[in-house]
């Protein structure tokens, strides 16, 4: 691995939602960790279901923070992390990215409701590419 490589392996670990990531090719490993982001005091739960977007407003989304396979469950067959209506706490799992035999999980960048999984499971999906549609709770 070159050392521009390296450099921006390191600037995309660093954007990204990731807190730890290691790399392996051939004898050469790489292994980056970061602090998880301080959490907020807890937010209240809302009285009833969260309101729609309102008509027009694009709703935010979780993009990968690599390239790699898009998995929605642990393994085959196994229930996926999240579907769309589930309600989703900061940090928890919305997915796997599986790249050179490495699984790295997506966690959720906050408290939210999944609205709709855009990526197919077992797909190819490039960095930065939507993955997850979702709405503050």
């Amino acid at each position: 691995m070159e050392r521009q490589e390296i450099y921006e392996l390191m600037d995309r670990f660093s954007h990204s939602g990731l807190t730890a990531m290691k790399w392996t090719e051939g004898t050469f490993s790489l292994e980056l960790e970061k602090a998880p982001a301080q959490a907020a005091a807890p937010a209240a739960a809302p009285a009833g279901p969260a309101p729609a977007a309102p008509a027009g407003e694009e709703l935010p989304v979780v993009k990968a923070p690599l390239v790699g396979t898009f998995y929605r469950a642990a393994a085959q067959g196994a229930e996926p992390y999240v579907r769309p209506g589930d309600r989703v706490e900061k940090g928890r799992t919305l997915g796997l990215i599986e790249a050179m035999k490495t699984m790295s999980e997506i966690p959720a960048p906050c408290d939210l409701i999944v609205e709709s999984i855009l990526a197919e499971n077992g797909a190819l999906v490039s960095f930065g590419e939507p993955i997850v549609r979702y709405r503050h709770v």
